[in-house]
């Protein structure tokens, strides 16, 4: 049985209603917000294990309260928006939305969304294959799957759970290319419904904060997708 804490904030009542109607069937434990800053404030107050943001709302919009919560908390957030412009989806990702779902959708697809997110969580709780190796290094790059910790040089590189889980998938197997679908499926672990620019987002993160410790690791192969290769 779940025993998941979810937030949801949306400012339509009968959204909210919907979703927790169908989170009851699931044993879901559902706290309701009806703007970004009461969203804030319940993060601190409740600790939930995922936040759910709609991205149209008074007094703090999804993306502020994204943005804020980020910048203070450690955990998943997935994007509601009735926009269905290429712009709402990246800037969501960009600012480090793990998912999004965009209105109208089923509370059912909702679910399975928050289910691959904890999935993907447990996955990084769990302990490697025998022989695995804990670290994985090049020249000036050193990736610690233990402690979750990137090194370039004598600088550690913050990055969010999915930055390093891509970074890491690619970096077991340097000069692999792997398609954008191959590293949906492999990464994210389900099939992301509509955008392949959920990949694209996350290796341009990685490359921003990667490049100034060290020369692009991440290349492009263009009519393809992407591979990890470190120039010794």
């Amino acid at each position: 049985m779940n025993s998941w804490k979810v937030l949801v904030a949306d400012d339509d009542p009968n959204v909210r209603e919907i979703i927790r109607l169908y989170f009851e069937k699931q044993h879901i434990s559902m706290i309701e917000a009806q703007d970004g800053e009461e969203a804030l404030e319940l993060v601190e107050k409740e600790s939930p294990d995922i936040v759910i943001l709609d991205v149209m709302m008074p007094k703090m919009d999804g993306f502020e309260a994204c943005r804020q919560i980020l910048k203070r908390f450690d955990i998943p957030v997935i994007m509601l928006t009735a926009k269905r412009e290429e712009f709402d989806r990246v800037l969501g990702l960009e600012l480090g939305a793990d998912d999004y779902v965009t209105k109208p959708f089923s509370p059912r697809e909702l679910v399975a969304r928050i289910k691959a997110i904890f999935r993907r969580m447990q996955r990084r709780k769990s302990p490697g294959e025998p022989g695995e190796p804990v670290a994985i290094t090049f020249e000036g790059l050193s990736i610690n799957t233990e402690r979750r910790e990137v090194l370039a040089g004598e600088e550690r590189i913050v990055l969010r759970p999915k930055e390093f889980d891509l970074l890491t998938h690619l970096a077991r197997s340097p000069g692999t290319v792997y398609t954008r679908e191959q590293l949906l499926e492999q990464v994210w672990g389900y099939g992301f419904i509509g955008d392949i620019r959920t990949v694209d987002v996350h290796v341009k993160k990685l490359r921003e904060k990667l490049l100034p410790y060290r020369s692009d690791c991440i290349h492009t192969v263009w009519g393809v997708g992407y591979k990890f290769e470190v120039q010794d």
